[in-house]
């Protein structure tokens, strides 16, 4: 397969990350990292033996493909401008601010025949891809994710921040359209909302209640969903996926089936270096990303709608 040329803009904290990946990856030639901050992106360029730029401008026409891991608000320049000049793109959550950019992303991905990939890495949890042997039709769905306050996280409210990967989850599992929303939240730490819960109904008939935080003293990510005969506990955390079944021959009382469990235990695994050897292969095969430009609008809608519940 062809080896792309490959660059990440933005290496902060977490872009830091998605340029190590890229340096690691077999098909991947990490040309360039670019960074406002000069000294930082000459480290990492030092580190991992590539270029380095302050402007990723100079970058345009000149890679295969690209991580976006920049404020959010920079999202929609930086991934239009790539995907104008001929560049593959991974951006980050959320895709961009608004519902506008994102559906121009789309439509400009497509129109210049180019692939859009959204970063909701939970979907490349090992525990998460081995959902998909147990899932039948949904009913009802329960999802907690909770952490310590984060100010990296800060500058979007805790639907952006953690729901979102939630959200995402919940809606391609489902695969059904949302019919209503409810929802209830509250600030606590920062100037935005730092706890949040949220009751989706979708048109097939299934309810997800979905509860965030950022402002708790513990971490959890856990989702529990429960369908015809069998309830099922994704453990994103601790990498474990344990089902409830009921039984087909054995009574917990008259007439009460008993339960038969069974847990898969996973490595912890790396979800950012499949996340991106996925990205690479998927343009290398012509194939379409796991989660697409219409995943990442398709999650910002419906966070959006549970903030501007909330804002009333």
């Amino acid at each position: 397969m062809k080896t792309l040329k490959t660059a990440v803009i933005g290496v902060g904290y977490l872009g830091k990350f998605h340029a190590q990946k890229y340096h690691a990856l077999k098909h991947s030639d990490l040309v360039y990292v670019c960074d406002q901050d000069e000294e930082n992106a000459k480290l990492i360029a030092e580190d991992l033996e590539c270029d380095y730029t302050t402007d990723y401008k100079s970058l345009l026409g000149k890679v295969d493909a690209v991580s976006i891991v920049v404020p959010t608000q920079l999202h929609f320049n930086v991934a239009r401008d790539f995907l104008e000049n001929g560049s593959d793109v991974l951006v980050e959550k959320p895709i961009t601010s608004t519902l506008e950019q994102a559906q121009q992303l789309v439509d400009i991905a497509q129109a210049n025949n180019r692939k859009l990939q959204v970063g909701h890495l939970e979907r490349f949890n090992p525990a998460m891809l081995a959902l998909n042997e147990s899932l039948d039709k949904p009913l009802f769905i329960e999802s907690h994710r909770v952490a310590p306050y984060n100010p990296r996280g800060a500058d979007v409210s805790v639907i952006l921040d953690l729901m979102i990967h939630d959200i995402d989850i919940i809606l391609d599992i489902v695969g059904s359209k949302v019919s209503s929303i409810s929802a209830n939240g509250v600030k606590a730490l920062s100037n935005d909302i730092d706890i949040a819960n949220a009751r989706l109904e979708f048109e097939n008939g299934c309810v997800a209640n979905v509860t965030a935080s950022r402002a708790s003293l513990k971490s959890e990510r856990v989702m529990r969903i429960f369908q015809h005969d069998t309830y099922i506990n994704l453990d994103f955390q601790n990498k474990t996926l344990t089902t409830y079944t009921k039984s087909k021959d054995k009574e917990m009382f008259p007439g009460v089936a008993d339960i038969e469990s069974g847990k898969q235990s996973f490595e912890q695994g790396d979800a950012l270096l499949a996340e991106i050897e996925s990205f690479i292969n998927t343009i290398q095969t012509d194939g379409i990303p796991v989660v697409s430009g219409e995943d990442g609008l398709r999650a910002l809608e419906t966070a959006n709608k549970i903030t501007e519940l909330l804002c009333k």
